[in-house]
């Protein structure tokens, strides 16, 4: 073969100049085409800056600072369709909006659990109005005939004293027992819902549903929550690990079980109910 018709590699030189720079049969770039770049996707996931002025705030910045590798991002339709509810269904709800026109129940959410406190609490404020009342009706019935002689005021008067103390006493009473029995715990086919009565202008309402709560015990501490069964719930939240408590409540055995039934079947995707065979 003739050397001079011998295809020539162009990544060698065939001749040198003057300056002894290297001198190509064609350009390199030229024989090498760089590859094309890779069209990167964009992504609001990156590594967390190294400063960040308060006055930029970006609010895509927690997701930056996050760095989740399995995040995902979901649409929802503008307009979703409706699911549809059965008649009983719709009975039901209408039934529990009619018994518990307080509750702010959505479209086919039904009351499945209804637990109020046990009778054992309403001791407290009843023994202790129930004693203060008969100390005064003994101080009535043992008043001094001749109180201006000791220095009291006469029988009328301390009974019109002793009448008034009575009176508020009876009203501080039945406003304790109304406090008590105001507080409430309803565990819906969607949401546990607990109203939290502190006092006569104090009340608050929690709500939390089915699929938020982690974990629901019961706690009973002492011989006479044992004998008479009744103790404390305690819910536990998933995220922030928040913790619910409603006190006094009549077997509370049955109610986590309840409870905790309902829990798994709407984390599973089942129609949540109340099982009769719970003891």
């Amino acid at each position: 073969m003739n050397p001079q018709f011998e295809e020539q590699d162009p990544s060698k030189p065939i001749a040198y100049d003057a300056n002894g720079q290297p001198l190509y049969a064609q350009p390199v770039s030229a024989a090498t085409p760089p590859e094309p770049k890779k069209e990167q996707r964009r992504t609001h996931i990156s590594k967390a800056p190294e400063g960040h002025d308060g006055e930029s705030f970006d609010p895509k910045m927690r997701v930056q600072y996050a760095n989740e590798p399995g995040m995902r991002q979901v649409t929802r339709d503008i307009e979703p369709e409706e699911r549809p509810i059965s008649d009983v269904l719709s009975r039901r709800h209408e039934d529990a909006r009619h018994r518990y026109p307080h509750l702010n129940l959505s479209k086919g959410e039904v009351v499945l659990l209804d637990i109020k406190r046990h009778p054992i609490g309403l001791l407290i404020p009843l023994t202790a109005g129930g004693f203060i009342m008969l100390i005064l009706v003994i101080m009535l019935i043992f008043y001094p005939m001749n109180p201006t002689e000791l220095g009291l005021p006469d029988f009328g008067l301390a009974a019109i004293i002793l009448g008034l103390i009575m009176s508020l006493v009876g009203i501080g009473t039945g406003i304790a027992v109304w406090v008590y029995l105001q507080n409430q715990f309803y565990m819906t086919n969607e949401s546990v819902i607990q109203e939290i009565q502190n006092s006569l202008f104090s009340r608050h309402e929690q709500t939390v549903s089915l699929g938020s709560i982690e974990d629901a015990s019961f706690k009973k501490n002492g011989i006479l929550q044992t004998m008479l069964d009744y103790g404390t719930i305690r819910l536990s939240t998933e995220g922030e690990e928040t913790t619910y408590q409603f006190h006094y409540v009549a077997n509370p055995r049955k109610q986590v079980a309840i409870l905790n039934n309902g829990v798994e079947s709407f984390k599973n995707g089942r129609p949540v109910d109340i099982d009769d065979d719970i003891n």
